[in-house]
């Protein structure tokens, strides 16, 4: 009985984290988590390190987003990125930005 709960809990949870994903609404428009993130300095960077077509299909998912929000529209329920779909593409170039500025800071107290 005891090996069934984590399984369950485990469900549980990811039952729990996609109903907050589609809670959330920007996967109406077309968004991915990673295109929400608030621009600080080191998102800045992690953004200006990524792959042009990476780039240039979060920019196009960016403009979609705004269009649509201006129209007070949101996309065909067919076209929301689904919680399964959704690649956190921006997170290892952040982790990189964010490991280098920390080693910079450290450097500087020496």
């Amino acid at each position: 009985m005891a090996s069934r709960a984590p399984a369950a809990t485990s469900r549980l949870m990811v039952g729990f984290r996609k109903w907050y994903y589609n809670a959330c609404g920007f996967n109406k428009f077309g968004l991915m988590r990673d295109d929400t993130i608030n621009e600080d300095t080191d998102v800045k960077e992690a953004i200006r390190r990524l792959p042009e077509q990476v780039y240039n299909d979060r920019m196009f998912r960016l403009k979609r987003a705004l269009d649509l929000s201006m129209k007070q529209q949101v996309l065909p329920k067919d076209q929301w990125t689904k919680y399964e779909e959704d690649v956190h593409y921006l997170e290892p170039y952040l982790e990189e930005v964010m490991c280098e500025r920390k080693e910079k800071e450290e450097w500087a107290k020496k």
